[in-house]
């Protein structure tokens, strides 16, 4: 038998691949808010068309000058951009002028990510600072809300309206009778999206089979989305149990807002997230009670963006006090 002559490569670990890309991953992610974003079309038409597209448009031309600037390669093809842009859109009122929109796409792509370095080194949900920052720098347009369906024949405006948990908040909290707000906010259309809001949000029925593809792709983890809506489930239930008066049912809370699109699509970014299973819990649980703290004695009637961005801020800290012991060694 001769002997051959047989040259290895050998590189660093892991040497199994499981064949995911970032791309393949934000592909997945464009399909998971397909339902959800198309429902948006739908229910607020053009407006909430084009607002998408300036969106998209601004964050994937901000991240390729940018880059540029930077001397760095364009980037622009791992589809991370379009994702922000998308996500961007989806958590604004759909009649929010559109250089706003181009300000928030600026700011999410320029000073919330490739300021850091790019895509995985961002500390904080690049789209969840665009819409904070335009919640603090125009806050009266981020709360033009518009009715869903068309509008007026004889009125080329929008029609304003208000969403659940403002019109709780500035008018029905603590009232004798509060039976005319379940009338003017059903239940039923909260969950499957006829409501004033962001126009990506108002769908819980939508997001959550979004949210549940992404977990059946392996994209996400179920401890954070599960935590964080459990957690505001949880304080909620005790809540409503103190004064029903005074604060609105867990249901409410869970199909109101941005919760549905920030537990499964924002609190989730695997690069501001935690790595480990107990980070993750924790992670969730801590955004479920920022949310309702905010959402209940804060000055916004909702507080998700505010919520995980605080969050992301933490993960470091939890990353290091939830990493699993090396095996072999002592606690210490």
């Amino acid at each position: 038998m001769t002997e051959k002559n047989i040259n290895l490569a050998i590189s660093s670990s892991p040497h199994a691949h499981s064949g995911a890309s970032v791309r393949g991953i934000m592909l997945t992610v464009i399909i998971a808010l397909t339902p959800a974003l198309l429902w948006g079309f739908w229910l607020f038409g053009w407006p909430a068309v084009v607002l998408t597209a300036t969106c998209v448009a601004a964050c994937v031309g901000a991240e390729a000058l940018s880059r540029r600037l930077m001397k760095r390669n364009l980037g622009i093809g791992d589809g991370s951009a379009v994702v922000t842009g998308i996500l961007l859109a989806m958590c604004l009122p759909p009649s929010l002028p559109l250089f706003m929109a181009v300000i928030g796409a600026v700011v999410a792509i320029v000073l919330a990510k490739q300021v850091f370095g790019g895509l995985g080194y961002n500390p904080f949900n690049p789209a969840l600072v665009g819409r904070v920052f335009l919640t603090i720098s125009f806050p009266f347009a981020m709360i033009q809300w518009t009715a869903p369906g068309p509008p007026p024949a004889d009125d080329t405006h929008a029609v304003t309206a208000a969403t659940p948990l403002a019109a709780w908040e500035t008018e029905w909290s603590g009232q004798d009778e509060t039976a005319g707000f379940f009338e003017e906010f059903p239940l039923v259309d909260l969950f499957f999206g006829n409501q004033a809001g962001s126009f990506g949000e108002v769908s819980a029925f939508l997001l959550l089979l979004g949210g549940l593809f992404l977990i059946w792709r392996r994209c996400v983890h179920w401890q954070t989305p599960v935590f964080y809506l459990g957690t505001v489930t949880l304080i909620a239930i005790i809540l409503y149990g103190i004064d029903s008066q005074r604060y609105l049912s867990p249901a409410y809370h869970l199909f109101s807002g941005g919760l549905m699109l920030g537990a499964w699509f924002m609190a989730t970014d695997m690069v501001t997230s935690p790595v480990t299973s107990r980070g993750m819990m924790v992670f969730g649980a801590g955004c479920g009670v920022l949310t309702m703290v905010i959402r209940v004695w804060g000055g916004y009637p909702e507080g998700v963006s505010f919520a995980i961005l605080l969050m992301n801020a933490a993960v470091p800290l939890i990353n290091r006090y939830t990493r699993p012991r090396v095996f072999g060694t002592s606690k210490s």
